[in-house]
């Protein structure tokens, strides 16, 4: 192929600026689809949580095959917990459609990835995106990506960035807002002139590095990343540089044979005989690979530096399910060799997740880039039948050389009406964060900015909610590791524990509603050791929730059908995860979470504990 008539771009932009409905469309009015052929709308999110929570977790290829043009697209995660998957996919491309949302405008995460893009010296082009909503302000949206740029220190020639108008979800593009409506090949006319050609001598040795990995059911797992230089022919034997846990600043050499490449070809992979410079290509054959690994020629084989990729912040335990109830919620995959086997699986596809063997039988360190990059992997997990426990998410602290030690810190960003602002204050402060800004727009609403420690946003978004009554906005970004900022308070209240087995009776629920917050509706199934609300003290406090009515010849079972119980409160993954302490973990099944005691036995637990622990006569 001809490598001026290859263009590689990558689309990054905040949560839900409309990126992948924008390539949905791009794909649609390019020819990718034929007439009449039904499509799902965001094609390129295909996983399932990807689809339920309209967000990007894993980076994906396309390609559109325009005016004689192979234009591969790159669809990034906008969350900077998937950041590791950002900073990889930009190495394969060389410009970005920057997509900004017209009422928004930049993010913080939209920060996060433009920076990483203009540090590359990537070319940008700007979408300004939802021309189509209500209230917009395309012109303030480009006054701020244009201010954004500044503060990010871009060069003369990104600072001279194109932009368009567009909405996605239309299909329609203009060059100047008041232009009529086009399609998005305005776009793609852009893309063709503006962002160079690959660069790469096509008569030099063979030379690529891989940048991410896909599994074919018929193939198995490919390698994938971006041809640096000279060809690569199917059948052609070349040199694999790798790093191995023993020596990790040496790379090994070993000869692998290609089996089989293949490129993009719209939102599928179609088999080609050779690949030349610029062309982003799937390779076959390689028993074992780590992204980052180098492909180049056998006589003079070359090992590029690793991909660099910003430390995790957060890491959970992961340990086998030990709980009463373990293995019937119609769970496949309960083995600590199964565990172990899923997590190197997970670590393989992004090396932005580390795996480590933790102290304890079956039980590993999983550390990520935030609660949502760690409850991803959960979630997954569950889909796939798989039983585990997971402990409370733990900040990663650093030293420095003086032994000083240092924890990651973040920008937080909050937007709530003014009458909210206070108790927000208030919280903010308790969890040890800094005030750097406050302001308040023409429609009465406070946007705060704060610096915080990691630790201090572990469970921070549900209570904003709870505080403002769902008005809360928040978004947050990594700024670095600086000095330790001192303790911060641990959740105030107890918990309610289950003594009993059995199921969980209305008459005893009804009971305990004065003692807390509960977790669970009647008749589920209960284990002592089970936490099943929150108590309304500091204290733990057992209880049994299975106790039934006792009955006479004046009181029959059927009146128990009658009690009015406060509706349960029931949590989402993130809130389970960041409600429990060190002494409490997650019990995750395919079909249930509970909440429980890392030691079920009550005396057992007394004897290990600090905290004295009620006991319900009732």
């Amino acid at each position: 192929m001809d490598q001026n008539k290859i263009r590689n771009i990558a689309i990054i932009a905040h949560v839900d600026h409309g990126k992948t409905t924008l390539v949905d469309q791009i794909l649609k009015q390019c020819g990718t689809f034929h007439e009449g052929e039904e499509v799902n709308e965001r094609v390129m999110d295909s996983g399932a949580i990807e689809r339920e929570r309209g967000i990007t977790i894993l980076s994906k290829n396309a390609s559109v095959n325009y005016k004689g043009y192979h234009i591969n697209i790159v669809d990034t995660p906008g969350h900077a917990d998937f950041g590791g998957q950002v900073e990889r996919v930009l190495g394969t491309v060389d410009g970005v459609l920057l997509v900004v949302d017209a009422f928004e405008g930049p993010m913080a995460q939209t920060r996060f990835v433009t920076q990483k893009a203009l540090q590359l010296g990537l070319t940008p082009i700007v979408v300004i995106n939802k021309i189509d909503r209500d209230g917009c302000n395309p012109h303030s949206a480009l006054d701020k990506v244009f201010d954004l740029f500044c503060e990010l220190d871009a060069n003369e020639s990104q600072l001279d960035f194109s932009c368009v108008y567009a909405s996605g979800r239309k299909g329609i593009c203009r060059k100047e807002i008041d232009d009529p409506d086009g399609d998005l090949r305005i776009l793609m006319d852009l893309v063709i002139d503006k962002i160079p050609a690959p660069k790469g001598d096509p008569n030099a040795a063979p030379l690529l590095q891989i940048s991410t990995l896909e599994y074919s059911s018929f193939l198995g797992r490919m390698a994938v990343g971006r041809v640096q230089q000279g060809t690569f022919k199917t059948g052609m034997t070349v040199a694999q540089s790798f790093m191995t846990d023993n020596d990790s600043d040496t790379p090994k050499v070993k000869n692998i044979r290609i089996q089989k490449i293949l490129h993009y070809d719209g939102i599928q992979s179609s088999p080609i005989d050779e690949a030349g410079p610029g062309e982003i290509i799937q390779i076959a054959g390689l028993e074992t690979f780590d992204i980052g690994d180098t492909l180049s020629a056998t006589d003079k084989p070359v090992s590029l530096p690793r991909i660099h990729i910003d430390p995790p912040t957060i890491s959970m335990l992961f340990t086998v399910n030990t709980s009463p109830l373990a293995g019937k919620d119609g769970g496949k995959f309960l083995t600590g060799n199964n565990l172990a086997e899923r997590l190197e699986r997970a670590h393989m596809a992004d090396p932005a997740l580390l795996v480590e063997k933790a102290d304890g039988a079956s039980t590993f360190k999983v550390s990520g880039r935030g609660i949502l990059h760690l409850t991803i992997l959960v979630e997954n997990m569950r889909r796939e039948l798989y039983e585990f426990t997971i402990g409370s998410p733990q900040v990663i602290f650093q030293k420095d050389e003086a032994g000083k030690l240092l924890e990651p810190m973040e920008t937080f960003k909050v937007e709530v009406p003014s009458e909210y602002s206070g108790p927000i204050i208030e919280e903010l402060g308790r969890r040890k964060g800094e005030m750097v800004d406050m302001q308040t727009d023409e429609n009465n609403r406070v946007n705060l900015e704060y610096k915080i420690p990691s630790r201090g946003l572990l469970g921070v978004r549900a209570k904003l909610l709870s505080l403002s009554k769902g008005y809360a906005i928040s978004q947050s970004l990594f700024l670095g590791f600086e000095p330790y900022k001192g303790d911060i308070p641990a959740r105030i209240n107890g918990v309610l524990i289950a003594k009993e087995p059995g199921a969980a009776a209305s008459y005893a629920l009804a009971k305990l509603e004065d003692r807390g917050a509960l977790f669970i509706p009647p008749a589920t199934e209960v284990y002592p050791g089970m936490i099943i609300g929150e108590h309304n003290r500091t204290t733990d406090i057992i209880v049994n929730a299975t106790k039934g009515k006792h009955l006479t010849n004046m009181r029959s079972k059927a009146s128990d059908d009658n009690i009015q119980l406060t509706p349960y409160r029931r949590m989402t993954l993130e809130e389970c995860v960041t409600f429990i302490n060190d002494d409490e973990c997650v019990e995750v099944t395919p079909q249930a979470l509970r909440l429980r005691k890392i030691t079920l036995d009550p005396h057992k637990r007394k004897q290990e504990s600090k905290s004295p622990v009620e006991e319900d006569d009732e």
